[in-house]
């Protein structure tokens, strides 16, 4: 699945949540929990509209800025790849997506899928839903991750293989050419010394030589670098996919209940939750970006997917706020398995792919200081984003 299409794929699946969220929060689900609640005022819903365009805007800059810090940090020697500041960076930033999972999404699958809304009668509350949908969302994830990187692996090495051959054929082709015209010079000058002879073999051979070095550099070039470089970009290109695949589960859910909700107590809040929870998470995914070595127009493609999903969630949601009620049964299911699913996405791309990469890194492992450092700074991401969870 390469970058454009994988991009699709993220786009696909942000159609389909829009699609099932938005028909299923119909207030005529049951009405649970609407009985006692006041209809807002006309004061509080233009509060709210406010509040929700100062959000669409806030979450759409905050996502766009951490996401692009560590791609425009390329440019910055302190921000490259292999600098200690960058791990301090993804250590943190995974901390974040970490507690996200953990502590944000997951204990919201349960409260839905354990909600005194849902019918009596039904599975939801004979079997922990909300764990199971985790435990798939973290399989399903590790086989994608494994298939695709294996997937990638074997045809990376089907490319350089036939490319190896093709700058062999060049290097023997212009072998022969160079043996050929030394035959045909030493015919013409039959009486030439020892010396002569000797130059002309030593000749032969320097231009045989070159001819094999440009086919190397050549194959070097076609592959865009070492052998090991290309695994560690192709491997990062899948880590990239499946976080952002995560990330736009949530954030589309995120959107619409923040754009349905009519309370200005609730939204205020959430707007600077989110606004730092989009930002701390951009800063994540940036640096796997960065490390997948995308080309420029997948890059902007990926940025432009995270910083809207949330932004347009939000206008889905005011648009359907007039009939939407998230008590309903319909809505909690969908909600639910939807954020349960996500948080063992998030939670397996935290552990695996983000902090145990990092730490088993040798340049992490031969260094006391940076390994402190990244442990801090990973502690340090995963406490702000839980005292989050007060808000939001």
């Amino acid at each position: 699945m390469r970058p454009p299409r994988a991009a699709l794929v993220i786009a696909a699946v942000a159609a389909l949540l829009l699609l099932l969220l938005a028909p299923a929060a119909r207030a005529d689900d049951g009405g649970c929990g609407a009985d006692g609640a006041a209809a807002p005022r006309g004061g509080d819903r233009a509060r709210a509209r406010a509040l929700k365009i100062a959000a669409f805007f806030s979450i759409l800059v905050c996502g766009a800025l951490g996401c692009c810090l560590p791609v425009l940090g390329r440019r910055v020697p302190a921000l490259r790849a292999d600098g200690d500041v960058f791990f301090l960076v993804k250590a943190f930033a995974a901390g974040v997506i970490l507690a996200t999972g953990f502590i944000h999404i997951l204990p919201d699958a349960f409260e839905k899928l354990t909600s005194e809304c849902l019918p009596a009668g039904g599975p939801w509350k004979d079997f922990p839903f909300a764990g199971f949908g985790a435990m798939v969302g973290a399989i399903g994830t590790l086989v994608v991750d494994t298939v695709a990187t294996g997937y990638f692996t074997r045809l990376h090495f089907k490319d350089s293989a036939a490319a190896a051959a093709t700058a062999a054929v060049s290097a023997a082709a212009v072998g022969d050419d160079v043996e050929k015209q030394q035959q045909q010079a030493t015919a013409a000058a039959p009486h030439a010394g020892g010396s002569d002879d000797h130059e002309g073999h030593v000749h032969m051979h320097t231009h045989a030589t070159h001819g094999h070095a440009h086919g190397s550099t050549a194959l070097v070039a076609a592959v865009g670098g070492g052998e090991g470089d290309k695994e560690h970009a192709l491997r990062h290109r899948v880590i990239a996919q499946v976080l952002e695949l995560g990330i736009v589960v949530h954030s589309v859910i995120i959107g619409i209940s923040l754009g349905a909700s009519e309370e200005p107590g609730t939204i205020k809040p959430l707007v600077v939750a989110l606004s730092f929870h989009q930002m701390f998470e951009g800063m994540g995914l940036g640096g796997c970006i960065v490390q997948a070595k995308f080309k420029l127009r997948s890059i902007v493609t990926m940025v432009l997917f995270f910083c809207l999903t949330t932004p347009v969630g939000i206008l889905v949601g005011i648009g359907i706020s007039s009939v939407y009620n998230e008590d309903s049964p319909t809505a909690l299911v969908v909600e639910g398995i939807l954020n349960s699913v996500a948080a063992g996405i998030l939670v397996y791309m935290a552990l695996v792919d983000l902090l145990a990469e990092d730490f088993m890194n040798p340049k992490v492992q031969s260094r006391g200081k940076l390994q402190l450092g990244i442990n801090v700074s990973m502690l340090v991401g995963a406490g702000l984003m839980s005292m989050l969870a007060k808000w939001a």
